[in-house]
């Protein structure tokens, strides 16, 4: 794909130096062009001269034959003297102007090559500018691609931490819970059971039935909310640490 964009600092529009190149080339084929054609004049006036000169010489020697034509030859010979001049007249102003605009020209080319050469240098500043700055952004990515990489590490560490201790909370929680539902069946059973003195009817073992079987429901229950705790944070997710409340449970 090719950029279209101007080349800063360098061109002021796009195409400014493609532009001051083609000017360059067309000026140089103008003055190949007139250094041709003032070759060709001047050879052809040369030959005009060569001729001129051999008329007059004819005329001269003509002089003796007759006066009459040597008047005319000499006649003649001023007419084409005087158109002559007048054409070589014409051919130095036209080279004269020529000149000028060759002089013009090759003053504009200095200039342009003096803008290219100055515009080169300050290309060649910027360039080296941009790579000092690419190598020091470059070290400087590198440092912080370490940092990130520290960051991350060091990162995953607490995050791994955070999910011990608080799998460790709920853990704890949980035993406590466990423990504290244990040692109330364990502790009303042994009162009933030892300090009552009358004997056991079936409505009270259908009571200490249906209490063994809330204590289990209990149990799990207790169990299940923390395990489920557990392995949420375990798999990751964010949820807040709170504990699962044991619901009393009467002693019969």
């Amino acid at each position: 794909e090719t950029n279209t964009l101007p080349f800063q600092p360098f061109e002021n529009q796009e195409g400014d130096l493609l532009r001051v190149e083609k000017e360059h080339q067309v000026l140089q084929e103008q003055l190949r062009e007139a250094e041709e054609k003032f070759q060709q004049l001047q050879s052809q006036r040369m030959e005009e001269i060569g001729a001129l000169e051999e008329l007059l010489k004819k005329s001269l020697e003509e002089t003796e034959v007759s006066q009459s034509e040597l008047g005319w030859f000499h006649q003649d010979s001023e007419t084409q003297v005087k158109k002559w001049q007048q054409e070589k007249k014409e051919t130095r102003e036209k080279l004269k102007a020529l000149r000028s605009t060759v002089k013009k020209h090759t003053e504009s080319n200095e200039r342009y090559l003096k803008s290219i050469e100055d515009k080169d240098k300050q290309y060649n500043v910027c360039l080296n500018s941009f790579l000092d700055t690419s190598n020091k952004f470059a070290n400087e990515k590198v440092k912080w691609e370490e940092l990130i990489k520290k960051s991350q590490k060091k990162s995953k560490e607490c995050v791994k931490r955070a999910v011990q201790a608080e799998i460790s909370v709920l853990q704890t929680w949980k035993d406590t819970e466990v423990w504290k539902l244990m040692g109330m069946l364990d502790l009303n059973c042994k009162s009933s059971l030892f300090t009552s003195s009358a004997p056991v009817l079936k409505s009270q073992t259908d009571s200490w039935e249906t209490f063994l079987s809330n204590v289990k429901k209990q149990l799990e229950k207790v169990e299940a909310e923390y395990e489920e705790k557990m392995e949420l944070v375990r798999s990751g997710a964010r949820i807040a640490l709170t504990k699962v409340e044991s619901v009393d449970i009467p002693c019969p």
